[in-house]
Formats: structure tokens, C-alpha cells, sequence
């Protein structure tokens, strides 16, 4: 297949800086260890906003001009994490305590994408929940009731400036930080 054809996949999340990437990392590095799931190992800590699809490579230009756009027109955003929360019976997470200024960043986001890219709508209605996942589809049903007991009361507690958005591709084994797309640094905010 010509490389001008070649589809490949392809995600858009808020990535917070180190040292709250490698926290938020080391858990996962520890549900590896204590129940052998590394899935979530497969990319860096982050937010999803626009889940993994496919596109061209050879189209890779006009994905970066929607993204550098968008995010010229977008604002800082304070995510606070506070505690470990699930969607039972396979995905732990870090829990985002205010939804609604990420929900407007999505909702954004996922308006410039149909408008400029004529992504197609999502086939089912998904609604937008913001987390950091720390173990997800290989971990065994029985292995979420054990990690979700040692997680569900750990404390855990921290903050980032969420300033730009992450265009992710698959490399074939992980998720490669593709591109950095800063938002507009309003005086004073």
C-alpha cells in the first residue's frame, strides 16, 4: 500500500507535564505489576477528548491545521484530580472533579472536527466523562474486584494547567505524542 493511502490511528487528549505524568503512569505501572494489565501502559497518562480514529497519513497536514487552529481560540483550563473512580467490570481511573469546562473543550472540539473535517458523527451516544485510565480492557473481572478495593479509598489528590492538546498517533505497539497544539495565552488568565 502506497504511503499517500496509508491509514493510520490517531487520538486527541490533554497530556499533563511530568512529574504528574509519571504519577499518574506509576499507577498504572502498579496494576501491571499486582494484575499483570498493561493496556493502559500503551500510552501516556491523559484525557481523552476525540477517541482513536482512523485518517490518512498523507492527510496528517490538515489534521494539524484544524488542531492549531481550534486550540488558538481555546483558554487554559485548571483540571483538578481528586481520588479513583471505575466503569465496572474492567476500567479503573483517576477522577477529574469539574466535568464541565473539559465537556465545553470536547464539544468544541468535536464541532470543529465535523465542520472542518467532515468527521462523521459518533454511530452511538457516548457521552464525554473525563478521567485518566490506570487499567482497562485486560483486566480480568476478577482482577478489577481486587484492583478496585485497593484503589476505591487510596487518597490521591493533584492539579494541572491543561494549556495546549495532544494529537497522538499508534506507532503499531504504543501511542506516540505526535504533536503539541498550545492554546491562546490570554493576559490574565
Amino acid at each position: 500500500m502506497e504511503a499517500e493511502a496509508r491509514k493510520r490511528h490517531y487520538f486527541i487528549a490533554l497530556v499533563p507535564e511530568s512529574p504528574l505524568r509519571d504519577t499518574v503512569d506509576g499507577f498504572k505501572r502498579e496494576i501491571k505489576r499486582r494484575y499483570g494489565a498493561a493496556h493502559a501502559l500503551k500510552s501516556p497518562a491523559h484525557i481523552t477528548l476525540q477517541m482513536p480514529f482512523h485518517w490518512l497519513e498523507s492527510k496528517e497536514p490538515l489534521l494539524e491545521k484544524c488542531l492549531r487552529e481550534f486550540a488558538a481560540h481555546q483558554t487554559r483550563v485548571m483540571v483538578n484530580l481528586n481520588g479513583f473512580d471505575c466503569f465496572a467490570p474492567r476500567v479503573l481511573f483517576v477522577k477529574v472533579e469539574d466535568h464541565l469546562p473539559l465537556q465545553q473543550l470536547q464539544h468544541g472540539l468535536k464541532k470543529a472536527l465535523i465542520s472542518q473535517l467532515s468527521f462523521l458523527e459518533p454511530q452511538r451516544d457516548s457521552k464525554f466523562h473525563p478521567h485518566m485510565t490506570i487499567a482497562t480492557r485486560d483486566l480480568s473481572a476478577s482482577d478489577f474486584k481486587a484492583a478496585w478495593e485497593a484503589f476505591q479509598s487510596r487518597k490521591f489528590q493533584a492539579s494541572f494547567c491543561a494549556d495546549s492538546l495532544f494529537l497522538l498517533k499508534h506507532n503499531g505497539k504504543t501511542w506516540d505524542l505526535l504533536m503539541e497544539f498550545p492554546f491562546q495565552d490570554l493576559p490574565g488568565s
